[in-house]
């Protein structure tokens, strides 16, 4: 699940999305320690999955909700600025 939909959620839809994804996270738990999973790796990602949600959460009930911007393909931001203002970018100095 990606941070982009889980901001589309509604706080109610946020809850009801996290108390599904731990009782998932619960029965796999579960299941692997009593036999095989067929995919192991859902582990990784329902967990990972509670943490997104949670932190969008989180970050509504403290209002700060961060302004996303897409990336910048190419150049990042300072080496930009760096060109612009006509800087050339140092090397670093090994010992």
């Amino acid at each position: 699940m990606r941070a982009d939909d889980i901001r589309e959620l509604s706080d109610a839809d946020l809850a009801a999305r996290i108390a599904e994804l731990e009782r998932e996270q619960f029965n796999l738990r579960f299941r692997a320690a009593t036999q095989p999973l067929d995919e192991p790796l859902r582990i990784r990602a329902v967990r990972r999955d509670i943490a997104r949600l949670k932190t969008v959460q989180r970050q509504r009930a403290l209002g700060a909700v961060p302004d996303v911007k897409p990336a910048s393909k190419g150049r990042s931001a300072a080496k930009k600025t760096r060109a612009r203002a006509g800087v050339k970018a140092t090397a670093k100095k090994s010992r």
